[in-house]
């Protein structure tokens, strides 16, 4: 007899359980990699894409432990204060993790962490609500996706979309063209829904996923090295790694 399809009550008592299991797991985790790395850092980042920090995770997976969203867990698994530390001084940058910011364990050395966060640098389409880097101004003739090179002129099917993202085509030989120029954003201005996504239709990339550092933990001396602040963009949120402490 096939199982039924309808809803099945479930117990809070039973989601509340697991909810605390999951987070004394992710504590203990936490836990055992403050004691078996040399140093933690703290991190933020700017222009946050699940794929490009999947990427960075990939990359250190060999040398390196990281821990990303889920701030209050964190802060609580390494401790708040110097009774509460897990380990001598760690409090105080368990005191800094506020907002959208991770951790990273490792043993590689300082200089090489931070020459490689200098380095990495994803471009990456823009979002609404983001502020324009540049003005982007669509030429007169046919409509480019800069997504290959040479660029190419969008299909004939692909006109509906552009015409109720604000485009005033007309179709020439097939292929939807504007007969005059389209200003599609101005630098400094905040970007609609529309204007996103057309700038990620036509190809043009307008943010940079980039890794902040933050402070550095050093298990030796338990003393805590403070970066220079760098300003970088955000997109409101975070995604699905809002929920995913580690990899």
């Amino acid at each position: 007899m096939p199982k039924s399809k309808r809803s099945k009550v479930v117990s809070l008592t039973k989601v509340a359980k697991k909810t605390r299991d999951q987070k004394n797991a992710m504590m203990q985790e936490v836990q055992n990699n403050a004691e078996k790395w040399q140093y933690c850092w703290l991190f933020e980042v700017g222009a946050m894409r699940n794929s490009h920090l999947k990427t960075v995770r990939n990359l250190w997976k060999d040398s390196a432990r990281i821990f990303f969203g889920r701030g209050a867990v964190m802060a609580k698994a390494l401790g708040l204060s110097p009774e509460e530390e897990h380990k001598p001084g760690i409090h105080k940058l368990a005191q800094q993790i506020k907002g959208q910011v991770g951790i990273l364990f490792t043993n590689t050395e300082p200089k090489e962490v931070m020459e490689w966060f200098a380095d990495f640098k994803q471009p990456d389409f823009a979002r609404a609500g983001n502020i324009a880097s540049r003005t982007v101004v669509l030429p007169v003739g046919p409509v480019m996706r800069h997504h290959s090179d040479p660029p190419e002129p969008f299909p004939h099917n692909e006109d509906p979309q552009l015409r109720k993202l604000g485009l005033a085509t007309t179709m020439n030989r097939g292929v939807p063209t504007l007969t005059t120029a389209h200003k599609l954003c101005e630098k400094g201005k905040t970007l609609s829904s529309e204007q996103a996504q057309l700038l990620k239709l036509t190809g043009e990339k307008m943010v940079v996923f980039r890794v902040a550092l933050l402070a550095r933990w050093d298990a030796a001396t338990g003393d805590i090295t403070q970066m220079p602040r760098e300003s970088l963009p955000t997109d409101g949120g975070v995604g699905d790694d809002d929920d995913v402490m580690s990899e």
